[in-house]
């Protein structure tokens, strides 16, 4: 296993892999947890474990008290989103220039 690590660390990264992350820089990006938790703010990086980290973060978590508001929410700033904890991500574009970012 931990060669396998070691493997991960000095390999280098495609180059369409690396132009597709660079075009995510300064969008609007939702990140959704496992937890039920939604962080919005401005995607900054990605590094090879596919940990990422957005700036100017707002955390979004649902209330279970009766409150008028269902969704409590607060301002973060720079947050790291582990990869083992990312359950989905959004990014603020039109359709057709989410439709690029998937190409391959």
């Amino acid at each position: 296993m931990e060669g396998q690590t070691e493997n991960s660390f000095t390999e280098e990264a495609k180059p369409e892999t690396v132009s597709r992350v660079r075009k995510l820089v300064h969008r609007r990006m939702l990140v959704g947890i496992k937890d039920g938790r939604f962080f919005l703010g401005n995607f900054h990086c990605m590094d090879k474990q596919g940990n990422i980290i957005l700036q100017d973060a707002v955390e979004y978590r649902s209330t279970r008290r009766s409150s008028p508001s269902p969704m409590e929410q607060r301002c973060l700033g720079l947050i790291l989103i582990p990869s083992s904890c990312r359950k989905t991500c959004h990014v603020d574009c039109a359709i057709e220039e989410q439709l690029s970012l998937l190409k391959f």
